[in-house]
């Protein structure tokens, strides 16, 4: 089983590469396009269940105040993966809110390995 820490890891590293994605966009995808829905289903499907797990983990961790933080900033930055996931597939958000959430994540993810 993976521990807290590896999976806090693994998803700050999700993040930068889902960063960098956003950051070479080249204009927005028309979501309509049932093909590229599918490559984007297929792709983003282990990042979803890695999202899971770390959910899982840092719940539990945080449940036994191993760390300075909230169980509802866990689900929180939980559901802000989910968006950041999202946005850089189908570039619909600014990049000041792209950045602003990344920024939100990248903080509790920090929190939790810098314990």
């Amino acid at each position: 089983m993976t521990s807290v820490i590896d999976a806090t890891n693994n998803i700050r590293h999700l993040i930068d590469q889902l960063q960098e994605k956003f950051d070479q966009q080249q204009e927005p995808v028309d979501r309509k396009d049932k093909a590229y829905f599918e490559v984007v289903k297929k792709e983003t499907a282990p990042m979803f269940e890695l999202n899971d797990q770390w959910l899982e983990l840092a719940s539990e961790y945080v449940k036994n105040r191993e760390v300075k933080v909230h169980p509802n900033q866990v689900k929180s930055t939980h559901e802000n993966i989910e968006l950041l996931i999202l946005h850089s597939y189908f570039f619909d958000v600014k990049k000041k809110r792209y950045r602003e959430l990344n920024h939100s994540v990248h903080y509790v993810l920090d929190m939790i390995v810098d314990n």
